[in-house]
């Protein structure tokens, strides 16, 4: 059996090796290493392929959200609605532009923002919502623009485990998500869905206005070079992982059924289970399964962890300490938040290995190791 990962980059680059090299080499030759033709055009590929006007690549996931929340001109004090069960990226930047995170409680089935909470944690200083798209599955968006649109707030989505997902509306209209927001941001480190070589990025938005004021504030705040207008950043997606990620964007759709049909697999392998909760795909959304996440009841979950790494099958606990609980939040004297479901969560999620290049043979040892322990 092919050693099992997490994520099999080596078997996926495998699979278009030639058609990689090739668009690396060609970079290297025409040695535009810094906003080559290649960035151009997979911001125009990625434009089509999410029918949004406006892509803006830039260096990673975490500056696309710091750009998006200086795009809108958010001051500190202003306050930002966001889940605490989330990768620290999303909560981080807005503690550094001295922003204030407002955490409320995410959905036990869905593991997104839950919605039932969001206008209770509004104020007179809330300015935007944050939705996660956790695990590769979309918050309800169409609840979110309506509270948004009704109290006039931004909504910035982070779409970094949720690319090619999409979210269907009650008139019938069908949307990406990163496309549904003011602005959207994604991610494209190695492991998510849509990854390149090293680090990478980008900002959506369907706003003229808006994307024009996001690329200043990503390219040192200036229109003109050498004329600064506003404060900016220096976050740019370098010539060679976009020729990269134009020769994976083509390949996305698939990508994402692969793991769909990696996670029924072993959503029925676990379905007799009573100790285990599987994922659940909400009537609103398709899921592209960025991560495969279980729910355990009544289950050892670190000597899970251990048994498995013994016997050759990783996993990972996204996340073990929410927000709201990690030092770095400390002087926000955060300890009468109650966000009962994420601390549930958090003592009870496991992710197993999923990923494109998944063979039935591994998929059957994992589930065997898995079925064998939670009993």
């Amino acid at each position: 059996m092919v050693p099992i990962q997490m994520v099999d980059l080596k078997r996926q680059y495998a699979a278009m090796k030639d058609e990689v090299d090739s668009a690396i080499q060609e970079v290297l030759t025409t040695t535009s290493f810094i906003n080559g033709k290649a960035v151009g055009e997979f911001a125009k590929n990625l434009s089509t392929y999410l029918d949004a006007e406006h892509v803006i690549p830039c260096a990673n996931g975490t500056d696309a959200l710091q750009i998006a929340m200086m795009a809108l001109g958010l001051e500190p004090g202003d306050e930002v609605i966001t889940p605490s069960f989330t990768y620290i990226a999303t909560t981080e930047v807005i503690a550094l532009l001295r922003l204030k995170p407002v955490f409320i409680d995410v959905d036990p089935a869905t593991f997104c923002m839950d919605t039932n909470q969001l206008e209770k944690a509004i104020t007179s200083k809330t300015k935007a919502i944050v939705p996660v798209h956790l695990y590769g599955q979309a918050a309800n968006m169409e609840e979110i623009m309506r509270v948004a649109n009704e109290h006039n707030l931004y909504v910035i989505e982070d779409n970094a485990q949720a690319i090619g997902a999409s979210v269907t509306f009650s008139d019938g209209t069908v949307r990406k998500t990163g496309t549904i927001g003011h602005i959207g941001c994604t991610s494209f480190f190695p492991s998510k869905n849509l990854g390149c070589y090293g680090d990478g990025g980008a900002i959506i938005t369907r706003n003229a206005l808006l994307a024009e004021r996001i690329r200043m504030v990503a390219n040192h705040g200036q229109s003109k070079r050498y004329y600064h207008d506003v404060v900016g950043c220096n976050s740019r997606l370098d010539t060679v992982q976009a020729a990269v990620l134009n020769c994976k964007l083509p390949r996305l759709d698939a990508y994402n059924a692969s793991r769909g049909k990696v996670a029924t697999f072993y959503s029925n392998a676990f379905a007799s289970n009573p100790k285990i909760k599987t994922p659940l795909t909400a009537s609103h959304t398709t899921h592209v399964f960025h991560q495969y996440t279980l729910v355990l009841e009544g289950v050892d979950r670190n000597a899970l962890v251990d048994q498995l790494a013994e016997v050759g099958v990783p996993s990972m606990i996204y996340y073990p300490v929410p927000a709201h609980r990690q030092k770095m939040f400390s002087f926000l004297n955060l300890p009468e938040v109650d966000l009962p479901v994420t601390d549930w969560l958090t003592e009870r999620v496991i992710s197993l290995p999923i990923h494109t290049e998944m063979d039935q043979e591994q998929l059957d040892y994992i589930v065997k190791h898995v079925n064998q322990f939670v009993q």
